[in-house]
């Protein structure tokens, strides 16, 4: 019986809030009643039921937002990724978020779709498959074949999702704050959320996803190797989006026996990475959704980029601050990294941290930068940073935090490392990196 309300999505504004009230109460008890019974523990039994309860909670989130879809997957999703603001138990279960999720009944696609376009789909399409090829967190793709014959694809955005931002997040936020779970202040929360919630409106708006669209091919003209897909217009509306279909391989099947050479793979991970470079110091107007599914390849050296609703504008004094912030880094002046960081947000302006935490800290995230090459295929730069992370006294770990200004580049950056460990590039990027922030000066000048 469980299990078959579990399957059933709330596809209402309505039934995500009784469904995400549930949960919100489910853990609240759950934390109340830890919290009794710690008065009555010794410090050793008090964390180790504290570890069971952060697993359970993570649990419980990760299976009802993946029923859920909308703003609070797609929060989860980010919050997988952010060690820094949940406890490792519960970002740990939230992993489970960023694999594909189940799509939505067609049924629901096709009344959505039906009412977008004001008409039926036999009408605006010659062939319309039933089964769609890719479904995320606001919405789900499904292949299509136009009146005059072109081949496209149709994103249709499930139903409830924007009407529902705001308690999906209201939800979500209380959840995260239950017993003391949040490890930053409330200050850096607030513009965590707000970003988000920013990002979310945007993504939800496919008006403003073909704008998108249009904006990069145009910039990246100069960079043919880079595919971005063609609009529909008169197929499309704020909920729909009818793109030309733009095929390529997937990169978990970018290997010799498709077509994809040692040096094929080294020149695709260099462009990919020239890419969001420009975008970054250049254009100030990046692709911030790494996920895989939004990428693929082709044995020509050609980069394919799918879904351009997440995307991240940046200011200029942002952009000149990122720029800054690198090149302090390079140079290994840490005086200056730290007034910096300060003035980005990411570290707190309290307390002293000292020239060798940023010598060993730096050191690792830029040993992927350097001039001789990096192998990224067998790299462990991700469990070297996570065994520092333990190796770190907490009071200095809490002297940073995400700040909202760089949260999304941030992610973009670790996303994209992630990419070219599984392409399995072997190339020096220190060149491409210089070339980046020479960039922001062009851009500036």
């Amino acid at each position: 019986m469980a299990e078959q309300r579990r399957r059933k999505r709330p596809t209402t504004t309505t039934g995500r809030l009784f469904r995400l009230t549930g949960m919100t109460t489910s853990i609240a008890t759950r934390v109340a009643g830890h919290q009794v019974k710690g008065l009555f523990q010794s410090e050793s039994a008090k964390a180790a039921d504290r570890e069971k309860l952060m697993q359970h909670i993570g649990k419980e989130v990760a299976a009802t937002l993946g029923e859920m879809k909308g703003a609070v997957m797609k929060v989860g999703q980010i919050a997988s990724q952010m060690q820094d603001i949940l406890p490792r138990e519960i970002s740990e279960q939230l992993k489970v978020l960023q694999n594909a999720s189940a799509p939505m009944p067609f049924h629901v696609i096709r009344r959505q779709l039906e009412r977008e376009l004001q008409g039926s789909i036999d009408e605006r399409f010659t062939s319309f498959d039933e089964t769609p090829f890719a479904a995320a967190s606001i919405g789900q793709v499904h292949r299509a074949t136009t009146l005059e014959g072109d081949e496209v694809v149709v994103k249709v955005q499930y139903p409830a999702v924007k009407e529902s931002i705001d308690s999906d997040m209201k939800h979500l936020r209380r959840i995260l704050r239950l017993g003391s779970l949040l490890k930053v202040d409330e200050a850096a929360l607030d513009g965590v959320f707000r970003e988000i919630r920013n990002q979310l409106e945007e993504e939800l708006n496919y008006h403003q996803e073909a704008i998108n669209l249009n904006q990069f091919r145009e910039f990246h003209q100069h960079q043919p190797w880079l595919v971005i897909p063609t609009v529909y217009d008169d197929l499309s509306s704020e909920k729909v989006l009818t793109l030309s279909l733009e095929a390529g391989t997937p990169l978990e099947q970018t290997n010799d026996a498709n077509g994809f050479d040692q040096a094929t793979r080294n020149l695709l991970g260099e462009r990919l990475f020239d890419a969001i470079g420009e975008q970054i110091f250049q254009f100030r107007t990046v692709h911030c959704d790494p996920h895989p599914g939004n990428f693929a390849f082709r044995p020509d050296g050609s980069i394919v980029m799918y879904d351009f609703g997440a995307v991240k504008r940046l200011p200029g004094e942002d952009a000149d601050l990122l720029r800054r912030i690198v090149q302090a880094a390079l140079n290994q002046n840490w005086v200056e990294l730290d007034d910096l960081l300060q003035t980005l947000g990411a570290r707190k302006q309290d307390g002293q941290v000292s020239d060798q935490f940023y010598a060993t800290w730096i050191e690792m995230l830029l040993r992927a930068f350097s001039s001789e090459p990096f192998d990224f295929a067998n790299s462990r730069l991700h469990t070297d940073i996570m065994k520092q992370v333990r190796k770190t006294p907490l009071e200095q770990m809490m002297k940073f935090q995400p700040s909202p200004r760089s949260l999304l580049i941030e992610r973009v950056v670790s996303g994209h490392y992630w990419t070219l460990m599984n392409l399995g590039v072997n190339a020096a990027f220190r060149p491409n990196l210089e070339k980046a922030l020479s960039r922001h000066d062009q851009a500036s000048a």
